[in-house]
């Protein structure tokens, strides 16, 4: 009897309940929108940022404090720390080796230009392929790490013997260099001797790199007698933004939290707790953060994400009135029916499960109905701003269903309060 009741509910005046499941169907689709590209966002917006640079500097843990003069490098090379370059793929080994999205390392070295010009020439891989531990390949340098950089010609090829070059801007500007001209350059530990390199390419990078003369890495460690070191390495890691927690560790240390908090901190991606990582995985370096770019990068990503929220919050409140006046309009059209049950004896409870099972009806198919809309405005969403496909998370489509029988419910609070005013004896007098 009560399914029938339900059925003819229903049925009758489906106009006003086709709306309210629109009315759910709204609220509900932005708000699985808002959530399921919140949830995806992180790792998009990271990696959009990470276009700007690395996060994660390595140095040796000997290194003197550099003298640096308008970009060149006057400290002794005796006195300076190297790494291990055989040592670099052990980034790839740490607990959040997936978050580490590229590495480059550098060579740094003093040489004149004609007409003794002192300019810092830099070894590094431009985009070279490196075996990692887990027997993978991964390509990686500083076209990947310094995408913005642009190069008006070529980037040259690391293979060893390469005697190829990409000068800055400011560099070419002062010798009237071109791709395809020829660049002299006598280094200061071997001033008896010239290296011409063939400049492959002019960087425009908008920083010191512009005074600066890139070159393969190889190239510079043999003609420095420096085989197999680097100076420092850059590396770009996908973080998440600070919370407690972070702070914490931050300002007491690691060492300062309970063995939970730790274990907590070192399985979160937090910008140090990779730079932890990172030097346990090479016991003779010292990483850190580079801080301008890092602490950018979690002030965006919480005010992006706090923005979905917000506006995910926005559309569930929306459709929580919406659906509350419905459905309080459509009990006061019904109070003559609504007080016929009640004259034969159905409680107010019983009369409030009436309305009940229609709601959750309507909940469940305005939800059904928000979740395949707001997967596809999601996607949307991530392939207009980020260009890339959103992963469908299960959470949304778990949460559309929760969110639009909650709205449905809440809609019901106003239904129970006209149910349990309304007396027979007003509504059906005279009838």
């Amino acid at each position: 009897m009560f399914l029938l009741m339900v059925r003819r509910s229903v049925t009758k005046g489906w106009r006003k309940k086709a709306l309210a499941v629109i009315t759910v169907a709204i609220g509900t689709s932005l708000a699985v929108a808002m959530l399921n590209v919140s949830l995806d966002i992180g790792d998009k917006v990271d990696r959009e940022l990470k276009s700007y640079g690395a996060n994660i500097e390595v140095i040796p843990k000997v290194e003197t404090i550099p003298l640096e003069i308008e970009g060149v490098d006057f400290s002794p090379i005796e006195g300076q720390g190297f790494l291990a370059e055989a040592e670099l793929p052990k980034v790839k080994t740490i607990f959040w080796q997936n978050n580490i999205l590229g590495f480059a390392p550098y060579l740094n070295a003093r040489a004149e230009a004609p007409g003794e010009v002192r300019v810092p020439v830099i070894g590094t891989w431009f985009r070279k392929s490196v075996v990692i531990p887990t027997g993978e390949t991964l390509t990686t340098g500083v076209s990947d790490i310094k995408s913005w950089w642009e190069v008006d010609g070529a980037w040259p090829d690391d293979e060893p013997g390469g005697a190829a070059a990409v000068v800055g801007q400011a560099v070419a500007r002062r010798f009237s260099l071109k791709p395809g001209d020829s660049l002299s350059l006598s280094f200061l530990s071997q001033s008896d001797r010239d290296y011409a390199v063939r400049v492959s390419g002019i960087l425009s990078a908008g920083g010191e790199e512009d005074k600066q003369v890139f070159v393969p890495l190889s190239w510079l460690q043999e003609v420095t007698m420096l085989p197999g070191k680097v100076s420092r390495v850059e590396v770009s890691a996908l973080t998440m933004p600070k919370n407690a927690l972070a702070r914490k560790a931050e300002e007491l240390g690691p060492d300062a939290l309970s063995r939970q908090e730790f274990d907590t901190w070192y399985c979160s991606p937090y910008v140090d707790s990779v730079v932890y990582q990172l030097e346990e995985a090479l016991p003779g370096a010292r990483a850190r953060a580079i801080r301008q770019i890092a602490e950018s990068e979690g002030v965006v990503l919480g005010k992006v994400q706090f923005l979905m929220a917000l506006l995910a919050l926005a559309a569930v409140v929306s459709s929580a009135l919406g659906i509350s006046s419905l459905m309080g309009a459509a009990a006061l059209e019904r109070s003559q029916e609504i007080g016929l049950l009640k004259a034969v004896g159905a409680y107010d409870s019983s009369v409030t499960w009436l309305f009940l099972a229609e709601a959750l009806l309507i909940g469940v198919i305005g939800g059904a109905v928000g979740c395949v809309v707001g997967l596809g405005l999601a996607a949307f969403i991530a392939q207009s701003v980020f260009a890339a496909a959103v992963e469908v998370k299960t959470l949304t489509i778990v949460a559309a269903f929760a969110i639009s029988v909650s709205v449905t419910l809440l809609g019901i609070l106003s239904v129970s309060r006209i149910v349990s005013r309304l007396q027979p004896s007003q509504i059906l007098v005279g009838r």
